[in-house]
């Protein structure tokens, strides 16, 4: 049976060839388990110190070269006796070296054991060691960002100023209820009401963070519709830089749907290709068109396309723009006005551009941008992009809620604690000063083996 105990290694870096590679190592008997195998001991060097020797199989044989890095209990990621062992990048010397590990006496890490322990040992809260996740699974600049500053306890210091406030009031009303048949009153009630819509303000703006910070972690998903040849795919082509979707002057030419990604200011967009929107008797081209009305309902952003040339078509798309809008309100509805290089006269309805020629292209991917970021100030401001988190902040605000409506209605005081308690109980699910064992296994469940 695993135990917290056991001395734990595995790969910190990505399996395959390389130049080099790194295994792990970590445990009370990390750095004797190493100085067995190793060329000279480590037991007594300093920590954070590098040392150089071979590193020998259990059969005394020369197994690699390597750099050792030592890290004593207390001083570590994880806070635990360490060792990173730097060897060269044969899948076949990495497997030798965690045999020989094994053999004296370690264990593979489980998934996410490394940051587990480093949350169990207090060198990260929950929501830190989550982010550590994040941050390995960044594919964008922003989503980067929002791990990070995550990571540096962004996060857990607002959550943490949020539960001190409400500890120090749900106190005083545990400590009325000690004292109920003398009906005093310790916890000023308009302070309390005033502190409760406080933290209320606070959780509902880090709970409305969520939609921008999931769309930044997973992607931005944007939908490309329209009637069929108003150059949906040829605008996919030209924000891509590439010819990725096929472009023909015959309408229905797209008959599914075609997804890739683009980073704008780092920021990752899916775009979605769709099939022209129009009435068909084609089984083939109907399904595709179903699925772009699909696309639409998923995406974050609605790029409407309109063929300038075409009267009738640009009318046509202004009324369905303006009826997604209402139909959406939630989602960036962007009317486009495309060939506008085939015009004689100025337009001036939607934003104006050649997708063919690139006109307007830069102008568009700013509005993307826009639509995205809003007024959110990224390097500054704390954003959610965990669903776990998400979904305490909201249970979490469900319970001041009550707590506020008690307030106002002269509620006894040991109902209004018990929502305090409530909400106390959320905030510190996310941090992990409330937690079970099947919530930590199920988190660290999904971390890599080496992290």
């Amino acid at each position: 049976m695993n135990s917290a105990t056991d001395t734990i290694c595995a790969r910190a870096t990505a399996g395959g060839i390389g130049a080099i590679a790194v295994l792990r190592v970590s445990g009370p008997e990390a750095l004797s388990l190493v100085s067995n195998c190793f060329s000279k001991p480590l037991t007594n060097v300093d920590s954070h110190t590098v040392h150089f020797g071979l590193l020998k199989a259990v059969d005394g044989s020369n197994i690699d070269e390597v750099l050792v890095t030592v890290f004593h209990h207390g001083k570590s990621f994880t806070g635990e006796e360490s060792a990173e062992i730097s060897c060269h990048g044969s899948p076949y010397v990495q497997q030798q070296i965690l045999d020989t590990l094994q053999s004296l006496g370690c264990r593979m890490a489980n998934p996410g054991e490394f940051t587990q322990r480093a949350f169990l040992n207090g060198k990260l809260d929950l929501s830190q060691a989550e982010a550590v996740a994040d941050l390995i699974a960044a594919q964008s600049k922003k989503a980067h960002r929002i791990a990070l500053n995550q990571l540096k306890g962004n996060l857990s210091s607002d959550l943490k100023i949020l539960r001190e406030e409400l500890i120090a009031f749900a106190s005083l009303i545990e400590l009325e209820l000690d004292f109920s048949e003398e009906d005093v009153e310790f916890a000023d009630r308009t302070q309390l009401k005033e502190l409760v819509s406080k933290v209320l303000v606070t959780v509902k703006r880090l709970s409305g963070s969520f939609a921008l910070g999931n769309a930044l972690k997973n992607g931005v998903p944007v939908a490309i519709v329209g009637a069929p040849n108003t150059g949906k795919s040829t605008l996919l082509n030209q924000l891509l830089g590439e010819d990725r979707a096929i472009v023909s002057d015959e309408a229905g030419t797209t008959r599914d749907v075609i997804e890739e990604t683009l980073n704008i200011e780092g920021i990752l967009f899916r775009l979605i290709d769709t099939a022209g929107i129009r009435e068909t008797t084609q089984n083939i081209e109907a399904m595709g068109i179903e699925r772009s009305q699909q696309k639409i309902k998923e995406a974050s952003i609605v790029l409407c396309l309109a063929d300038a040339t075409d009267k009738v078509n640009l009318s046509q798309t202004q009324s369905w723009s303006n009826e997604l809008t209402d139909t959406y309100p939630d989602k960036k509805i962007i009317l486009l006005t495309n060939k506008s290089d085939l015009l004689q006269e100025d337009l001036n309805v939607g934003l104006v551009l050649s997708a063919k020629e690139g006109l307007g292209i830069d102008v568009l991917k700013a509005e993307m941008v826009k639509a995205v970021l809003g007024e959110m100030d990224l390097e500054n401001d704390t954003i959610i992009a965990n669903a776990r988190h998400h979904e305490a902040l909201i249970k979490t605000a469900e319970a001041l809620e009550k707590a506020n409506s008690g307030l106002n209605d002269g509620t006894t005081g040991d109902f209004i604690a018990m929502d305090i308690r409530q909400a106390m109980f959320h905030l510190g699910s996310i941090t992990g000063d409330i937690s079970t064992d099947d919530l930590l296994g199920s988190i660290f469940s999904k971390f890599c083996i080496g992290k």
